[in-house]
């Protein structure tokens, strides 16, 4: 990758403030965060207001969104940006008050809850409400005023209560939406599934140059401007990045039709990156100053509660969200506290590094918790909505098979241990939900990979991409060899799309949907295979 020199020279005088040990304390921490973002202040020097009735352009063209639900609240999102392709949205540099209202029903005749909140210049002008109050597991609508302007309205979901007996829930996995490789035509799709909710697996944006024509999208009527066809590396870049991606009108009406529940991976970052160390091994120093400004943006753009807002470069984004004793989810992230990757990353044959005890993808206190989690847990289904690959993944068949080092495989005690700590707790229905890899897989988790007879411990979904890797095909070049390798993979797909997953009491159904083209627009969407696995009988077996 390439850094351009004036990025390089910012970044550089920001981290000659923080040295790595700084970094990792809370004061370096809160220089960082100062450095890169710029907390709103309170008292008299920090009071300017804008007044809302002076925005004389649509504020709402990033749409709304909500997310994390609970019981009795929901995360409400929005942006004010009138100009989202320019440094700054085109707003004034001041907080401007925007009102927001939650109904049972789409036209707001009945509330169920309304208030007002400050959409703050340091936050870009975004706003993250957490009503409370609302009744659990059921539909709400959503909107948000800033002076004579209503955004769009949004439909969001609470959960069940802790204690509900729910009969089913219907969920949909997404991952990976490079805009410059496709249109995010799944999405369009996804808005007009009937949801719960939506699990958000990681990339939601790229970091790489965003051409005048939109990449392969190849735009005749429009031209973007010069500020995306850059790598971004300061947190300006990274705020118009998600402006970019958030002006796409399906992404936008997914986020308007579902609560998503969101995790990322590399590319919100930078690719491969592991902790604080950087695909281009720039100093930890230099590289912390990125990553605190890419964890900035990623919260702004989000609809994610206060406990997930960065401090400096560090953000704790691994959460448990339960549904009645239905389900509960453990979202992971396998980026921020990973051991470097064995062998500088890539395929290798497995050997001393991969197979090191020593090493994590998850880092030992999310570890602890996970496995806590799964000893306290009473629901039917223990889902991992994680970033990487979990089962094996052997790319030829006999001795001389390679591994990949940035997935579970490359960190294989990594885990033994998290599947040694499911036996233990005694979860029997473990479903882990995956994204990264551009393509549909369908896994049985073996307790030992080496031994097909082993018992299976549970079961993977891995969702394809929503446009990263382009069109794709059915059957990818390595298709057989992957399943003659692999004889716990029970199904492989190279097309775009998504994946669902309907949770009832006896079986979790994944459906694998797929658009046959995303260079071009409108392709329509069908089901390619769907499976499903019995509770207390883990293994995959076609629906």
């Amino acid at each position: 990758m390439t850094h351009h020199a004036p990025h390089e020279q910012e970044i550089r005088a920001a981290a000659a403030h923080f040295g790595r040990r700084r970094f990792l304390t809370a004061t370096g921490a809160a220089a960082a965060l100062a450095f890169a973002t710029n907390l709103p202040g309170t008292g008299a020097a920090y009071a300017a207001e804008a007044d809302a009735r002076k925005i004389t352009e649509n504020p709402f063209t990033l749409g709304v969104a909500s997310g994390d639900p609970q019981p009795g609240s929901v995360v409400l999102w929005t942006r004010l940006a009138p100009r989202p392709y320019e440094p700054g949205n085109g707003m004034p540099d001041a907080r401007v008050t925007v009102r927001w209202e939650v109904a049972y029903d789409e036209h707001f005749k009945r509330l169920a809850g309304q208030g007002r909140a400050d959409a703050h210049a340091e936050f870009n002008h975004s706003v993250h409400i957490e009503p409370t109050g609302l009744a659990p597991d059921r539909v709400y609508y959503y909107r948000f005023r800033a002076g004579s302007w209503i955004s769009p309205v949004g439909r969001t979901r609470t959960a069940p209560a802790r204690s509900a007996r729910i009969s089913a829930l219907k969920l949909a996995a997404v991952s990976c939406q490079a805009y410059h490789d496709g249109y995010f035509t799944a999405y369009k799709h996804l808005a007009e599934e009937d949801l719960d909710v939506v699990f958000h697996l990681g990339d939601y944006l790229y970091e790489y140059p965003v051409s005048a024509a939109g990449g392969v999208r190849n735009y005749t009527d429009r031209k973007l401007p010069a500020v995306f066809n850059r790598e971004t590396v300061t947190l300006e870049d990274y705020r118009l990045r998600y402006a970019l991606y958030k002006s796409d009108p399906d992404l936008r009406a997914a986020h308007a039709a579902h609560p998503f529940i969101v995790t990322w991976d590399d590319h919100e970052v930078e690719n491969n990156y592991a902790s604080d160390i950087s695909e281009d091994h720039l100093p930890p120093a230099e590289f912390l100053v990125r990553r605190a400004a890419a964890y900035r943006a990623y919260w702004e753009n989000q609809p994610l509660r206060r406990p997930q807002r960065p401090q400096g470069a560090d953000a704790r984004l691994y959460r448990r969200i339960p549904y009645g004793q239905l389900a509960q989810f453990d979202i992971l992230d396998t980026r921020q506290y990973r051991s470097d990757q064995a062998y500088g990353d890539g395929w290798h044959a497995p050997g001393p590094q991969s197979l090191d005890p020593g090493r994590t993808l998850t880092g030992a206190a999310q570890e602890r918790w996970l496995i806590d989690g799964w000893r306290q847990s009473a629901a039917r289904w223990n889902v991992l909505p994680q970033q990487v690959t979990f089962s094996e993944r052997r790319n030829a068949t006999g001795a001389g098979y390679q591994l990949s080092m940035d997935a579970w495989d490359g960190y294989a005690a990594s885990r033994d241990r998290v599947l040694a700590g499911a036996e233990s707790a005694g979860v029997d229905n473990l479903v882990v939900l995956t994204g990264d890899v551009h393509v549909h897989y369908a896994f049985d988790i073996k307790k030992d990979f080496k031994n097909p007879g082993s018992r299976t411990a549970g079961v993977e979904f891995v969702t394809t991409s929503i446009a990263s890797g382009k069109d794709g095909a059915d059957k990818p070049a390595n298709w057989d060899t992957y399943l003659a390798a692999n004889p716990h993979l029970k199904f492989y797909n190279g097309r775009r799309g998504y994946l669902t997953v309907t949770l009832d009491q006896e079986t979790a159904r994944a459906d694998y949907r797929t658009v046959a083209a995303v260079t071009t627009p409108g392709a329509p969407v069908r089901t390619a295979a769907s499976f499903v696995t019995e509770a207390g009988d883990p293994g995959l077996k076609p629906a």
